[in-house]
């Protein structure tokens, strides 16, 4: 389970991370990391599961899984970041591939802090 303080819980910052964030996809997810660099917090994570991924208690099941899944990688990622996983329909098998989408999330995110500081110098 994710922690109050880890929780990704304001409208805005769902919106600054899914619309200026990195994005990666995968069969059943949507990634998405904004990492604000001026900030020394620690990371935060939300999850976006619609009605399109199934009832009620499959969505709630399903966040679940994707929470406990985050939750040991949270340490992994830069530090003032902001996590959005969109879950899919037929969202299936989990943990494999959440780590799998975080994994890209970071190695991304690190080619890209590394070629804007070749940019700026």
């Amino acid at each position: 389970m994710l922690p109050r303080n880890a929780r990704l819980t304001s409208p805005s910052d769902f919106t600054r991370t899914t619309k200026s964030g990195i994005r990666v996809t995968t069969h059943n997810f949507v990634g998405y990391l904004h990492v604000q660099a001026a900030e020394n917090t620690e990371p935060r994570a939300g999850l976006i599961v619609g009605k399109s991924v199934g009832g009620s208690v499959h969505r709630h099941r399903l966040s679940r899984q994707i929470r406990h899944s985050i939750a040991p990688l949270m340490a992994e990622l830069p530090q003032g970041s902001l996590l959005v996983i969109r879950a899919l329909k037929n969202s299936n098998d989990v943990t494999v591939e959440i780590t799998e989408l975080i994994t890209q999330l970071i190695l991304r995110s690190q080619k890209f802090s590394t070629s804007s500081k070749a940019d700026s110098l």
